[in-house]
């Protein structure tokens, strides 16, 4: 260790064979996300099916020579995987079958993050931080959350700064201007189909976006769909998912967390709603604004402002987030209740 380098950070990374892992692994080791003065070591939780294959990444990473980069584990067990572990990054999730319903989808990897969080609980740093991505993440993250009870509720993290990159780039390509000009955007709500890309608050090179681009009807229908059908458009155009973009805002995610959120400026990420001042739910993980002063931790701006417009659309995001916590009531220790009654379906397509 030089002088100048912080203590190591152990990461754990769950579906670390999969494609989002072989671009955001080596984004990490790099330094590019926590910095040129923070070592690291991977922790990486495979499958015995992809075992040969996390073997295999560990080759890639070793053979390109990452200062930073103390060590590499492997394994299959979380038990293992996650000791000591100050950072989790749970992307593997189970995707989607043919025929399978959202109930189904919620309830099956509902089951794996249970597992997770009780290994967590156990054996993780007792400050350590969870990024969940694997979808349903919201719900995912909240079944976490509640099955690893000694572990701080506020460290868990769903992610939408995917969809908060994506909403960005479409106000810019609307208005004629560069992605660094926009700022103060907020996601809210559920990664799905009711998210709300927040115009109302965002702006564009220090005006508000919709006194940029003068077209409420652009805003109001037509900007959300791009943003929420993104992954599926991607699909349609290439072939594959958005791997390479989700481990790019996985990468932002991190960071912001890690560098002092500017001011007048924000960056969305779905955490546990408990004393949000925006009257949501309290017992939901519900993405709004926040902000950091880059010691790896948040606060919930309370200053957005909430139009009738708005405030209708969270209630709709909400409301799907209350009915997918009900879903999965019997993995939720001391829920009330544990009916499911899903019928829409509102997964982003592509991300299933």
């Amino acid at each position: 260790m030089t002088s100048s380098w912080k203590k190591t950070m152990k990461i754990a990374v769950t579906g670390a064979a999969g494609q989002i892992s072989n671009h955001l692994l080596f984004m990490l080791a790099s330094g590019e996300v926590f910095g040129r003065n923070q070592p690291i070591s991977l922790q990486l939780l495979g499958s015995e099916r992809s075992r040969e294959a996390l073997e295999g990444v560990a080759m890639e990473l070793e053979d390109s020579l990452y200062p930073l980069l103390a060590s590499v584990k492997l394994g299959i067990d979380p038990h293992k995987v996650f000791e000591d572990a100050d950072w989790a990054l749970l992307i593997g999730a189970k995707p989607r079958g043919p025929g399978m319903e959202r109930k189904d989808l919620l309830d099956i990897n509902g089951q794996i993050f249970v597992e997770q969080a009780k290994a967590l609980n156990e054996v993780a740093s007792r400050d350590c931080k969870m990024l969940v991505v694997g979808n349903p993440c919201n719900t995912n993250a909240l079944i976490g959350l509640h099955n690893s009870p000694d572990l701080p509720a506020r460290n868990w993290h769903a992610l939408t700064r995917l969809d908060e990159n994506r909403a960005k780039c479409q106000l810019a390509l609307k208005a004629g201007k560069f992605y660094t000009s926009v700022t103060n955007v907020c996601v809210w709500g559920n990664h799905s189909t009711t998210q709300v890309p927040d115009f109302l608050n965002a702006k564009i090179a220090g005006k508000r976006a919709s006194n940029v681009i003068r077209d409420s009807q652009w805003l109001k229908e037509e900007f959300t769909p791009k943003v929420a059908n993104r992954g599926g458009a991607l699909i349609k155009k290439w072939g594959r998912s958005s791997a390479a973009s989700t481990a790019v805002s996985i990468a932002d995610h991190l960071r912001s967390l890690y560098v002092p959120t500017p001011a007048g400026d924000c960056f969305s990420t779905a955490v546990y709603a408990k004393g949000n001042p925006y009257g949501v739910d309290e017992d939901l993980i519900f993405s709004m604004p926040c902000r950091s002063n880059g010691d790896g931790d948040y606060e919930i701006i309370d200053d957005f402002v909430i139009d009738d417009w708005l405030a209708a659309k969270l209630k709709e995001s909400e409301d799907e987030l209350l009915k997918e916590r009900d879903c999965v009531g019997h993995l939720i220790p001391g829920a009330e209740r544990a009916v499911c009654a899903i019928v829409e379906d509102t997964m982003l397509p592509g991300e299933n």
